[in-house]
């Protein structure tokens, strides 16, 4: 009897002193993803001038002048603190400016916004050739570092996004985000500030996402890059796991046909994780005839699948498209190549897919993207009277106020946590 009480005693020991190792605050002002709108924030905008010893980055491709241009919106830089001038004027003969996403200014003005306008919070982008050079001096870590204790100063949550793009195969696996993922808890904090805590967590547990699963155009193949070592590492590691696990894979994930592999892998994989995001950017337009009941019906047979399948769901939301200057900065973007392929209508387009996400049982709501003027899916401001140029043009924002799309934003998520009624009319 004895030795059964001190075997239970040494147990229970080992038990506490295993789970005192976990590295992770418990507690968080956000401890689920349900009722929640996030976005996912780049933070890739670069200029010569902001100190980092860059080019222009997302701008363009090194220069930034009318024959070498990437974005099809300009930013509204009227709120920042810090603007960069550009070769570009407007029409009255004004020099243009930018923004540049390293300035701490920048990420604290855009948490602000998050604020005022009621946005839940971003998942920052990671992408791989980030994680692969660890170097606490990288710009790409000072704006990580800058956007959580922005989250916190503003009460916003934030999570971290691993985007695979940038996997060499058989040079690269998912071990190299393992090692990052413990940077980023040991060096950066990202998931404990003790009191303020505001990383997100679901089902009480920290929220880690891998984007870039089942997309055809990727090099590598998921099944020999080592991510069901990652999901379990993120899962069940003593130190450093204990979270939930959220997969960025196509719209078509379900009937693994059209826009993603038909390798039956992808669904085992989804099912080991917690919640998978559809990437539907692109997918969805407001120019064909009752897309966004066609968006509807799609959301809720994914809503279906994953409840037969234990995993939770998230669908995308996104307010236009626009890439016609990329794809001519690199021709393999052959896709929607005109200026506003998928336009915002004021915002019209935006709200219809809201509407019918919330309308088809959504939970909680994935919005691309918070500031990615280069594809034209930026909810940031932007410019109704953009640079002027012979050379090149820029799309307006169809005459609504800069901030409409922030607005639009703070209202999904009041309406998806039922604090307003579900309206399909967007709010003005």
């Amino acid at each position: 009897m004895l030795r059964t009480i001190w075997i239970l005693f040494i147990s229970t020991v080992l038990s506490t002193l295993s789970f005192g190792q976990n590295k992770h605050d418990k507690n968080t002002m956000y401890p689920s993803y349900d009722g929640l709108v996030m976005a996912g924030y780049q933070g890739w905008f670069r200029t010569p001038q902001d100190g980092t010893g860059s080019k222009y980055v997302h701008y363009g491709d090194g220069d930034f002048n009318p024959s070498n241009v990437t974005i099809d919106f300009w930013p509204d830089v009227s709120e920042y603190e810090k603007t960069y001038e550009t070769d570009f004027k407007h029409e009255d003969g004004t020099v243009a400016k930018v923004f540049s996403s390293v300035d701490k200014s920048t990420t604290d003005l855009h948490f602000r916004w998050m604020k005022e306008y009621g946005v839940d919070g971003v998942f920052m982008q990671r992408f791989f050739d980030v994680a692969r050079n660890w170097d606490p001096d990288k710009s790409n870590n000072i704006i990580l570092r800058n956007a959580v204790n922005a989250a916190r100063k503003n009460e916003r949550a934030i999570g971290v996004m691993y985007d695979l793009s940038g996997l060499r195969p058989g040079e690269d696996d998912c071990s190299i985000i393992i090692e990052d993922w413990k940077k980023l808890v040991d060096e950066l904090k990202v998931t404990s500030s003790g009191e303020g805590n505001t990383y997100i967590h679901h089902n009480g547990k920290p929220l880690v996402t891998i984007w870039g699963l089942g997309f055809p155009d990727r090099p590598y193949n998921i099944r020999n890059i080592g991510i069901n070592r990652l999901i379990d590492f993120l899962k069940n590691d003593p130190e450093y796991g204990g979270c939930a696990v959220m997969l960025g894979v196509p719209t078509y994930f379900r009937d693994l046909n059209k826009d993603c592999l038909s390798d039956p892998y992808l669904h085992e994989v989804i099912k080991s994780a917690d919640i998978v995001m559809p990437w539907m950017v692109q997918r969805f337009t407001p120019l064909m005839h009752k897309d966004e009941e066609r968006y509807r019906d799609h959301v809720i047979m994914d809503i279906s699948w994953c409840a037969e399948n234990g995993v939770d769901y998230v669908p995308l939301v996104y307010p236009g498209f626009s890439w016609h200057n990329l794809s001519i900065s690199r021709p393999g973007l052959a896709r929607h190549t005109q200026y506003g392929a998928i336009p915002r209508k004021g915002g019209e387009f935006y709200w219809d897919l809201i509407y019918n996400a919330i309308n088809a049982g959504a939970s909680m709501l994935y919005v691309a993207m918070f500031d990615e003027v280069d594809e034209g899916t930026a909810i940031i401001p932007v410019s109704d009277s953009p640079p002027v140029s012979d050379e090149v043009k820029f799309v307006d924002n169809d005459g609504v106020r800069p901030d409409h799309y922030l607005f639009l934003t703070g209202m999904a998520a009041k309406m998806l946590r039922k604090e307003i009624p579900l309206s399909k009319k967007m709010p003005n």
